[in-house]
């Protein structure tokens, strides 16, 4: 289960990855394993330690100045829940890293590097992928449970990020909006500045849809809100140049379950005017469903010339 798909223009080559579980239970994650080309068998390049913390939620970033493939994921022991419950994060943030041809690295740790994260009753990245923007940021989608010790925590949509080449990592602001699971994509305004749109699970009947400019969060209000499925479930957004050939304009691509009551039929949403003129977005296409039938998580890759690729739960 949680897919992540990443493909590497230089190589052709697409990396899927994907949690290796015992069971259908969140918990019994025991390795993280990635399957390259067409296909190879798949490679564990993480597994479950002996002390009982485990990995999960892949979620792949490429650096294109060094040329380096970053996994980050969480490492953590016990269940989300009792974490939430509790007020007590057990979850640290790992990653690994490949270059071409290369073996994976060993792990690196920056949990400990980011004082926010002690404030949490527990967090998560993506799943999925993240991005490098034009300017060179790495972005690793996020959330956090948050809020004072005597009430429940919340979940924030937020990310981190680094602009030098992966070397140090910090923490954005959150989204105010209760938001979940949720993945970022690099669009441009009417005047070609660059915005990062925000796409997340939410606890209601719509995905919550925010922009970010380099000091905070900003949820947008959609012409045609997206349907959120029954229970919540994650879902995958890209985007892409323009098929119109327009400089500094990017499309957007989303897939997601269309039933809007359980984890079924999973569609394609395309949107080829993400912000309008008053920076509200607008809807999305009606979706295109590439899988009839049972339908969970997904992640998308841009291959080039207009052709994708999605890697996601079925059966």
């Amino acid at each position: 289960r949680i897919p992540a798909l990443y493909y590497n223009n230089n190589e052709k080559k697409l990396f899927a990855f994907a949690e290796k579980r015992t069971t259908a239970d969140d918990a019994s994650s025991v390795a993280l394993v990635m399957s390259e080309g067409t296909w190879s068998l798949p490679e564990e390049v993480v597994k479950k330690c002996s002390c009982g913390y485990r990995p999960m939620n892949p979620c792949a970033v490429y650096e294109k100045h060094t040329q380096t493939l970053f996994l980050f994921f969480i490492y953590v022991i016990g269940t989300e829940g009792f974490q939430i419950d509790n007020h007590w994060n057990k979850a640290r943030l790992w990653y690994v890293t490949k270059k071409s041809d290369n073996k994976w690295s060993e792990v690196t740790e920056v949990t400990d590097v980011l004082p926010e994260i002690k404030n949490w009753s527990t967090f998560a990245i993506g799943p999925g992928h993240g991005i490098q923007t034009e300017s060179g940021r790495m972005i690793v989608p996020a959330y956090a449970y948050t809020g004072p010790e005597d009430k429940k925590a919340t979940p924030h949509a937020f990310c981190f990020y680094s602009d030098d080449y992966g070397k140090t990592w910090h923490c954005s602001k959150m989204l105010s909006e209760a938001s979940i699971e949720c993945q970022m994509a690099e669009i441009y305004d009417s005047k070609g500045h660059s915005l990062i749109y925000c796409n997340a699970r939410s606890q209601g009947e719509y995905r919550v849809q925010a922009e970010i400019d380099d000091s905070d969060f900003h949820a947008i209000t959609p012409v045609t809100p997206l349907v959120e499925t029954g229970g919540g479930c994650e879902g995958s957004v890209i985007s892409f140049p323009a098929q119109s050939g327009e400089p500094n304009t990017k499309w957007l691509l989303y897939s997601h379950p269309t039933n809007p009551k359980e984890r079924r039929d999973l569609g394609v949403y395309l949107n080829d005017s993400p912000l309008n003129s008053n920076k509200n977005c607008s809807g999305a296409s009606k979706p295109w469903v590439i899988n009839k039938g049972l339908s969970g998580y997904s992640d998308l890759a841009y291959i080039d010339d207009g052709w994708f690729a999605c890697l996601m739960e079925c059966g």
